[in-house]
């Protein structure tokens, strides 16, 4: 699997873009294992990396996050038992410390002396990781649907539709704790491709994170959209979302007057 890596990556790349890659490459080797182990029969794939690697989006991630759709038969600690059995069968040393003590189960996998192997570090010790999340209590209402990848691997991810996802993506923006760039990067996405959410979903997630029905629907997107995004500070997201863009002049997009403008124009009613 070095070999395969380093396949990927030219003289042209800066150090920045070869570590994505090279974090790209184990992520699309876990999704080919979960694939392979039958664990999308339990999870459906979410989040930016779904966007990017189902969508072409043109940013890199560092997560792979998963809603839990059907429990029967899911074992937290055994998937991630198998994940780790075939990386090693692609030849790769990596260590896990799983959670599953909360709603949200996680691992960080994290493999040692690859960053060395490939160039990418002159220290043995320091690791590439990448981190999976499981939503092991999702909101209602997502709709599943799957699509054949062939990317460095061919197989098929189960995984939320678009209205679903820019759902979820809605939802992250607007009520996390912590805004993130890379969630209004993905709004900018989503609003480009004219896509209208799952508002049975995102009105779930609020219900569930914030204790009230939001009854966002389609005559009152708009308002609810440009209400919230008023608040935004993009001079500081635009620092969290740099490093993962390929085309950094897509910095230009995190801006409040041109999304405003974006939200009247595609949801107006």
């Amino acid at each position: 699997m070095i070999e395969v890596i380093r396949q990927q990556l030219t003289r042209d790349m800066t150090q920045e873009e070869k570590l994505n890659r090279a974090r790209e490459i184990f992520q699309l080797t876990a999704l080919k294992i979960i694939h392979d182990k039958e664990y999308f029969k339990n999870l459906s794939f979410t989040g930016g990396t779904a966007l990017r690697v189902l969508f072409d989006l043109k940013r890199f991630s560092e997560d792979l996050d998963f809603s839990l759709v059907n429990n029967k038969g899911y074992d937290f600690g055994r998937m991630v038992a198998g994940l780790l059995k075939e990386y090693e069968l692609y030849g790769l040393k990596v260590e896990a410390n799983p959670k599953d003590d909360k709603n949200v189960h996680s691992v960080f996998l994290k493999f040692p002396s690859v960053l060395k192997e490939i160039g990418l570090s002159a220290l043995k010790d320091q690791k590439l990781a990448i981190k999976l999340e499981i939503d092991s209590n999702p909101p209602k209402g997502g709709q599943i649907t799957s699509t054949l990848v062939n990317k460095v691997y061919m197989f098929n991810i189960v995984h939320f539709d678009l209205p679903s996802l820019f759902a979820t993506k809605l939802h992250a923006c607007f009520f996390r704790k912590y805004a993130k760039g890379r969630d209004f990067y993905d709004l900018v996405w989503y609003l480009g491709k004219k896509i209208t959410p799952n508002f049975i979903l995102l009105n779930n997630a609020i219900k569930q994170t914030q204790g009230y029905d939001a009854a966002i629907d389609e005559k009152n997107l708009k308002s609810f959209l440009l209400g919230r995004i008023s608040k935004v500070d993009f001079s500081a997201l635009k620092k969290d979302v740099e490093r993962f863009l390929e085309d950094k002049s897509e910095l230009k997009l995190l801006d409040l007057g041109l999304i405003e403008s974006s939200i009247e124009t595609i949801y107006s009613v």
